[in-house]
């Protein structure tokens, strides 16, 4: 049975709540739902894990590295942008590292939202679709061999 850890990062439990007409109106609670749902039919158990705080956030990717699952789908939230520590936890882990996001970072109306200091050590991305992107990412984790 494959194991993907799915990590989210600051202020994602706040979804719903922070920014709809970026975000969306449905809740963390929604999206915890949302991802048991869709690995239902497929042998496979997601590890959930939302945290507001960096070390937090290293300690999960050590621990998913440590435990051997078999991928990670990580929504940095604003750590995408300039938390090297996240790049270096990344880089030195084992697990794929698949980049997700809710909205298109690419595409935001600040400079600094548009770039991504973990793309590079992650072995794909998804984003703008909202929790399709959780989807997407869960869909591309499951062809890993």
């Amino acid at each position: 049975m494959k194991r993907i850890m799915v990590l989210n990062g600051p202020n994602l439990n706040l979804l719903g709540q922070r920014n709809p007409a970026v975000y969306g109106t449905q809740t963390y609670a929604d999206l915890e739902r949302y991802l048991h749902h869709q690995v239902k039919e497929h042998e496979v158990t997601v590890h959930l894990i939302q945290s507001n705080h960096e070390g937090e956030l290293i300690d999960a990717l050590h621990h998913a590295h440590h435990e051997h699952f078999d991928a990670i789908l990580f929504n940095p939230g604003a750590y995408t942008h300039y938390a090297y520590a996240l790049t270096d936890a990344i880089e030195a882990i084992t697990p794929p590292v698949i980049e997700v996001h809710l909205s298109d970072i690419a595409s935001r109306e600040e400079p600094w939202r548009r770039h991504s200091v973990i793309e590079s050590v992650c072995i794909a991305r998804f984003l703008g679709q909202g929790f399709e992107s959780y989807r997407e990412a869960l869909e591309f984790a499951l062809k890993l061999s």
